[in-house]
């Protein structure tokens, strides 16, 4: 016993259990608890302060293998304990052990709350990366204690850092994936947990995308043309990769076409037949050709017919037994060959007299139709008739109602007619120009697909007139006239008007102030700017128009005009800077099928390229619009827009005209003529005079259609004709117009004419169709209903009667900017500014954003660019688009005065 005493309180107490940091996680207390040996007590003190005997809890119990007292202690640390201390360090615990010589203390146990706060003080964000890049989510966990855990869910699984390409940046708790895969694209979320609660932040969304690349061209493609000029094509896919989870589309074309040539079949022809032979024994001879008139190549078919031909001889050179062959001959053979060839030759004689006189009398019958067309013998040099039966059974309006339609279009067109001077308005009150027949009731009738589009228009009698003297000058320039009953052509493409006053020249002296240039009623204009002529300096200026045949616009290539030729000047006129010349012209350019240029004329029929189009340019600027271009131009001349079509899409617009007049020989005949021309105003006026000279009326508002460059021909046709009231002369119901014709028809106005004649002056109703189209196209047609009585009159109508007979304006009349915007305009822009407020911008929002090379040579590009805007809007004059211009220019830089730029806007 003494020795276990002695054991026991031979040595200080040492602690088996110390009491370790505890959490109060909700209302929840935690227990402290500490064990020493040897001890004869144990205390705790928290806080600095002995914790009340009462609220120990003690036990004790003996060593088995030192055989020592082990003495055992706990407490409680309730919330409210921890709660109600206000001290300078956490709440804190230790124990208190005593042996005989002397005491021990454990290490300080901190009690704390636990808690764990809901909102993440930074959310991870979802992200767009591309293939191969790297991706960064951060992640700032809510604040809590203890601090909370943090891990990453993928598509809400645990993500996996085994990957050497993921990893988690521990301090931050940053999500980095160095080199980034398509299968990293997913929902990422960042969970935070501790012993209170777990907390998931808001998703984010990560996609990995790929940004598309071409593939390689594919070899050029065939020549889509068997014979002569065509397109070839090559493409290139978007595969290499293909653009992946929104990646950028490759940028360029998918599709290459270039021009091409194949050399077309030659088929073999005849050549002359040689001499005959001598007669041989045989009473024959022989004479020959050969197929090299020319000889077939690549690919060409062989002659047709035999290369050698044999004949008995006559003539008495064959003899036989050394007798001439009728020598030879029985007596009785001899007789009988001559009764038979009297008896031949009588009844030719007889044929022939039988039909000269049935010939005479057709004519003397046809010959009272008074017609401006003659018979079919005419019809020659690719204006060639022929007939048809229209199909009734899908829509009795259709030729062919099976054939699929082309891509046509019909709009009504209105064109101004302006006078050249008072004198002129005094005379519209004498004669009616273009009286159309009264009471006019006309349908449009627009199919395609087998779909009828229908519109109807009915026009009363009105006075209105047109002035004299409004002649072009036609030199050289054809149109259908009427020669007479007699020797009528119906289409006569050299026949050529007397002018009266030449409508394609205009002039004017203009000086510093500038001013606008326009030959009325052809979409010709000029604009000379402000300061473009030195101070204390004039110039007559003029501009006039050149009709060219579109055979002379190129020796070697297809091309053709698709405006008239403007010239301007004087020459040597010196400008500083640059004016605005605008042209009407005829080319569907909605798609890519042209290669337009501006080209000048140097001399006799030879003509210099002064720019493409669509390609970069310092010398000259196109802004190519669907019915006009506005060129700047620095140098004077005489200008032409040219097209090239690049495949059989290609496409040009042609007005279509109807006008009509009765027959002044004949009280009982109507003639209805149809025109063809380029869809240009100046083309058309050339037909309104020439039909004015001629009485004619316009039966219907020109229409518009487009004409392809497939080679087909254009066919017009009249029918539903009622036969009962009208007959019309024979082989005249459908004409057509070739290909090459429609094609190059800048020079001559197409005109094909319909002679009708009533069987009764009590029929003064007229009713038929008219239908256009082109060969495998879409059909246009024009339904008319008129009376035919010359004595009523009416008007339909062709041109809108604006203020438009002023050809000049000076000064700031000509201009819809006031000089003083302009000028501060032009200061505001000329000069960079920092912020990007330059005239590269002001082209930018004016919409002006091709050949920005050509501004930056001029000395002021933004009074240019103003010019360029005057001649584009010449005839709406909306100040308001350049007004939001400048007002978005405002909103979207600074550095400018708001004062500035709200008194500009």
């Amino acid at each position: 016993y003494d020795n276990d005493k002695h054991g026991q309180s031979g040595t200080l107490p040492h602690f088996l259990e110390e009491p370790v940091d505890a959490y109060i996680v909700k209302s929840n207390p935690i227990k402290l608890r500490c064990q020493a040996r040897p001890a004869l007590q144990i205390f705790f003190k928290c806080n600095g302060d002995w914790v009340h005997q009462s609220q120990h809890t003690s036990q004790e119990h003996t060593d088995l293998t030192t055989g020592l007292k082990i003495r055992e202690v706990m407490i409680n640390v309730s919330r409210q304990q921890v709660e109600d201390f206000h001290g300078p360090e956490d709440y804190w615990c230790l124990c208190v052990a005593w042996s005989h010589l002397g005491t021990s203390k454990s290490r300080k146990a901190t009690v704390r709350i636990a808690y764990l706060r809901k909102n993440f003080e930074q959310d991870p964000q979802g992200t767009e990366v591309p293939l191969n890049g790297m991706i960064v989510l951060h992640c700032r966990p809510p604040e809590g204690v203890p601090v909370a855990e943090v891990e990453w869910l993928k598509n809400e699984e645990p993500l996996s850092f085994d990957d050497g390409n993921v990893m988690e940046k521990k301090g931050d708790h940053n999500l980095i994936i160095s080199e980034a895969r398509l299968s990293d694209s997913g929902n990422y979320t960042c969970v935070a947990s501790n012993i209170v609660a777990k907390r998931r932040s808001a998703t984010a969304t990560v996609i990995v995308y790929v940004n598309g690349g071409w593939s390689s061209w594919t070899d050029w493609s065939p020549c889509n043309v068997r014979c002569g000029r065509g397109v070839q094509k090559r493409s290139r896919t978007c595969t290499n990769p293909a653009p992946l989870n929104g990646g950028a589309f490759c940028e360029g074309m998918s599709v290459q076409k270039s021009t091409c040539n194949t050399v077309c079949p030659v088929d073999g022809g005849w050549g002359e037949w040689s001499e005959w032979s001598t007669c041989s024994s045989d009473c024959e001879r022989q004479r020959s050709r050969e197929c090299t008139a020319p000889e077939p190549k690549h690919g060409g078919r062989l002659c047709d017919g035999v290369a050698v031909a044999t004949e008995n001889c006559t003539g008495g050179l064959c003899t036989q037994n050394r007798k001439l062959l009728h020598d030879a001959k029985p007596q009785g053979v001899e007789n009988s060959s001559d009764v038979a060839l009297y008896s031949g030759l009588a009844a030719g004689v007889v044929t022939v007299v039988l039909l000269i006189v049935a010939v005479t009398l057709y004519r003397r019958s046809q010959s009272e139709y008074g017609v401006d067309v003659i018979d079919s013998s005419a019809l020659t040099g690719g204006f060639q008739s022929f007939s048809f039966k229209t199909s009734r059974q899908a829509n009795p309006l259709l030729i062919n109602s099976s054939m699929q339609p082309d891509l046509t279009v019909s709009r009504t067109y209105t064109s101004p007619m302006c006078f050249q001077d008072s004198i002129d308005k005094e005379l519209m009150a004498e004669r009616s120009f273009l009286d159309p027949l009264p009471d006019l009731k006309v349908k449009a009738f627009t199919v395609s697909s087998g779909v009828t589009e229908r519109a109807e228009y009915h026009v009363m009698s009105h006075p209105q007139t047109f002035p004299r003297g409004l002649a072009p000058d036609y030199r050289g320039v054809a149109v259908g006239t009427t020669l007479g009953r007699r020797g009528k052509n119906l289409f006569s493409p050299h026949v050529s008007l007397t002018p009266r006053l030449p409508l394609h020249r205009a002039t004017a002296v203009f000086g510093h102030a500038g001013g606008r240039l326009v030959v009325p009623n052809t979409g010709i204009s000029l604009l000379v700017p402000h300061g473009g002529i030195a101070e204390d300096t004039t110039w007559e200026m003029y501009m006039s128009i050149n009709q060219e045949d579109s055979s002379t616009v190129s020796e070697d290539g297809p091309e053709i005009f698709l405006s008239p030729a403007v010239t301007y000047g004087p020459p040597g006129l010196d400008l500083s800077y640059p004016i605005a010349m605008t042209i009407a012209h005829c080319a569907e350019v909605a798609a890519d099928n042209w290669t337009i240029r501006l080209k000048r004329h140097i001399q006799d029929n030879k003509w210099e390229e002064v720019m493409s189009v669509d390609e970069e340019s310092t010398s000259c600027y196109c802004l190519l619009e669907a019915q006009k271009c506005h060129v700047l131009l620095e140098h004077p001349g005489r200008y032409a827009l040219v097209g090239e079509p690049l495949n059989q899409e290609a496409g040009k617009r042609l007005r279509l005209a109807v006008f009509g007049s009765p027959d002044a020989s004949n009280s009982l005949g109507f003639t209805l003529r149809v025109y063809c021309v380029d869809d240009t105003p100046h083309a058309f006026q050339e037909v309104a005079v020439g039909e004015r000279s001629r009485g004619g009326r316009l039966l219907e508002e020109p229409k518009m259609m487009l004409f392809k460059a497939n080679t087909f021909s254009l066919q017009v046709s009249i029918q539903d004709v009622p036969q009962l009231l009208w007959s019309i002369k024979p082989f005249t119901t459908c004409q057509e117009f070739s290909f090459s014709q429609v094609w190059a028809s800048n020079q001559h106005p197409l005109q094909c004419a319909f002679t009708l004649e009533r069987y009764s002056h009590s029929s003064s109703q007229l009713s038929c169709k008219i239908s256009i189209r082109q060969v495998t196209g879409k059909e246009q047609i024009l339904q008319v209903y008129t009376s035919v009585v010359e004595n009523e009159k009416g008007v339909v109508p062709f041109f809108t009667q604006s203020d438009c007979t002023i050809t000049s304006q000076t000064g700031s009349r000509a201009f819809k900017i006031p000089l003083s915007i302009r000028q501060r305009i032009s200061a505001t822009f000329d000069t960079a500014n920092a912020n990007g407020k330059d005239w590269q911008l002001l082209a930018q929002k004016l919409h002006i954003d091709r050949n920005l090379c050509y501004f930056a040579c001029q000395e002021s590009p933004s009074s240019v660019i103003l010019t360029l805007w005057e001649a584009q809007h010449q005839d709406s004059g909306d100040l308001d688009s350049l007004a939001s211009a400048l007002e978005e220019i405002k909103m979207s830089t600074s550095g400018t005065s708001e004062d500035q730029f709200d008194t500009l806007c």
